[in-house]
């Protein structure tokens, strides 16, 4: 059975003390379980003060077979980061400017230069999702479609090879709107005139949707993962409802992080659905599911330890709330 863990970034203390509370021991410097499997779901860098840590921690358990990993969009954006553009000489398949280093930041200022290669060289190999027996895990989104597009992408380049980040990193390539779903979500614009501020300040015209959601019936505000922040309870323009691919109530359970919810009693978003990014980065909690076999999601194996870092520290009990995202 799994112990999925959602996004980390770079928070190694609680990393720890969710390992220890799921019932890991570190044993010969790996952390290990008897007769459980963790699955990390990406983003374990950048943001965060520990980010060698976090790396030290979890690439030994999954080389020694005690946890499996799928990339995140941070580490897809480091690898495109530090990636050479084959036809820009002096330029990289992500460009180098201020938002893109401000967000890579952490760590570029963390790791040296023989560590950041070597953590490449390793997230070069993890999977961008898991269909395993029971379950599936992605970073951001479970889409069919462009699941099938990567599968036959990457098989085509041989793997996450220097051809393949250039067909997903840039911008009008061909498998840039592909992992562009799976690992950022799919989004949806607002209509016009009305935009929102995101976490970081930015004014946005185009919101995350709920995907794995029937959009019949919905709102803006209703089907936007940034329920908090979008005001309009307008119907759903017909295109979002014709381009919708809502995940079937009867698949396997999806779990996946990505979204930043906020920090209350984390909970199934749907049936088969669980988002594990309760926001430890902003001082929120680093949050698990322990699944057990079960199709039916259930509260009671959400697990979680709150921030070190952040005013969640000292205030979050496990005690019911809503999982609303932030």
């Amino acid at each position: 059975m799994y112990d999925l863990i959602g996004d980390i970034h770079g928070h190694a203390t609680e990393l720890v003390l969710l390992l220890e509370k799921l019932g890991y021991e570190r044993r010969q410097g790996v952390f290990s379980h008897p007769e459980r499997k963790v699955i990390f779901l990406g983003d374990l860098i950048d943001r965060g003060p520990q980010i060698q840590e976090v790396l030290d921690i979890a690439r030994p358990m999954v080389e020694e077979g005690y946890a499996l990993a799928v990339l995140g969009n941070h580490e897809l954006n480091a690898l495109g980061y530090h990636t050479p553009h084959p036809k820009r000489p002096g330029r990289h398949l992500r460009e180098h400017n201020d938002r893109t280093t401000r967000q890579h930041e952490a760590t570029l200022r963390q790791l040296d230069a023989g560590q950041l290669r070597s953590a490449l060289d390793w997230l070069r190999t993890l999977p961008l999702w898991l269909e395993l027996d029971g379950l599936r895990a992605v970073h951001a989104c479970w889409d069919e479609p462009s699941r099938a597009a990567l599968a036959e992408g990457l098989a085509e380049h041989g793997g996450l090879t220097p051809s393949c980040l250039q067909a997903a990193c840039v911008p009008g390539a061909p498998l840039f709107p592909h992992v562009e779903v799976l690992l950022k979500g799919k989004e949806a614009k607002l209509p016009h005139g009305i935009s929102f501020f995101d976490k970081e300040g930015h004014e946005r015209r185009s919101f995350r949707t709920r995907w794995y959601a029937d959009p019949r019936g919905q709102t803006y505000r209703s089907y936007a993962f940034e329920t908090a922040t979008i005001h309009s309870s307008s119907p759903l323009a017909i295109w979002i409802l014709e381009s919708a691919n809502p995940y079937p109530v009867d698949a396997k359970p999806v779990f996946f992080g990505h979204y930043w919810l906020r920090p209350d009693c984390p909970a199934p978003l749907a049936q088969n659905v669980a988002c594990l990014d309760y926001s430890v980065g902003k001082g929120g909690l680093l949050c698990a599911y322990r699944w057990q076999g079960e199709q039916t999601l259930r509260q009671e194996h959400f697990t979680w330890v709150p921030s070190t870092h952040g005013p969640q520290a000292a205030t979050l009990t496990e005690a019911p709330a809503s999982s609303a995202p932030i």
